[in-house]
């Protein structure tokens, strides 16, 4: 209860829930309300939106109907979102904890394979493994989490290397348990709310690079994403500009809700801001 209360002192925190909930409501709904196959041929070509009340959002350049692509697209960007960011942190947490529960030499080695990562931005080395590995979603996903993991490594390294030393550890060690017991049972609980929070950055950058990708046309075809719904628009851009930015709509009211929601957990979990 005192989480909740702390969460809902923040009126951009409620409303970053509540525009969560409803992509959530439409990822759930999707299959109810457009039972067909989203990417099926629906109608005649670039109908606006409310031309037809058959297609709420109008059709794409193929006579799909874009409402169906929309409410099964945020199925699809909730999907990469959550599945990329769990890879991430847990790349990341594991290389954190080790590196900052050990130091020394262990810290080094793997602090300086985290700078290697992030000498290259993020979305040229996505773009390296997709090119590599193939485009289809699975690998796509995968990819993102791949290339998210440092941030999380840094955050969680420098929790242990505060909490390392604290009177708790000591008393495990002198109660004989094993470093692994140490790390993921004792120190990592109280490391965590730090990294849950900074997981809904990544969650919102893996959406992103994901639409970047399809609107480049190298994310999967195959699957009903924003992002391939506003690659499909930039050739209608001047004239059907809605088909672009009606899924640019849906990203940007995802990745805010995400990042608001993020903003109240940090307020909630934080011990400097609970109290005021």
């Amino acid at each position: 209860m005192r989480f909740l209360r702390a969460y809902a002192r923040s009126p951009a925190a409620v409303v970053g829930l509540l525009l969560l909930l409803l992509v959530i409501g439409m990822a759930i709904s999707a299959d109810w309300l457009f039972p067909r196959d989203p990417l099926a041929l629906a109608g005649r070509p670039l109908q606006w939106p409310g031309a037809n009340p058959r297609f709420w959002l109008g059709t794409d350049n193929s006579g799909r109907d874009i409402a169906a692509q929309i409410f099964h697209g945020a199925r699809v960007a909730l999907l990469i979102g959550l599945v990329a960011t769990s890879i991430a942190v847990v790349i990341g947490i594991v290389i954190g904890a080790v590196a900052g529960f050990y130091g020394g030499w262990v810290d080094d080695v793997l602090m300086r394979v985290t700078e290697a990562f992030q000498t290259l931005p993020n979305f040229l080395l996505l773009l390296v493994l997709v090119a590599v590995f193939g485009s289809e979603i699975s690998t796509v996903v995968v990819a993102i989490g791949i290339v998210s993991w440092p941030a999380p490594a840094r955050l969680t390294r420098a929790e242990f290397l505060t909490l390392r030393s604290r009177e708790f550890v000591e008393a495990c060690r002198t109660l004989g348990m094993r470093d692994a017991q140490i790390i993921f049972r004792e120190i990592l609980p109280n490391a965590l709310p730090p990294v849950i929070v900074y997981a809904s950055v990544v969650m919102a950058v893996a959406i992103l690079l994901e639409s970047a990708l399809a609107f480049l046309r190298l994310s999967d075809p195959n699957v009903s994403s924003w992002g391939n719904l506003i690659g499909l628009g930039r050739d209608v851009l001047r004239v059907q500009w809605y088909v672009s930015a009606i899924p640019g709509l849906a990203i940007l009211v995802t990745v805010l809700a995400v990042s608001l929601v993020g903003q109240g957990l940090n307020d909630a979990l934080n011990p400097r801001l609970r109290g005021r």
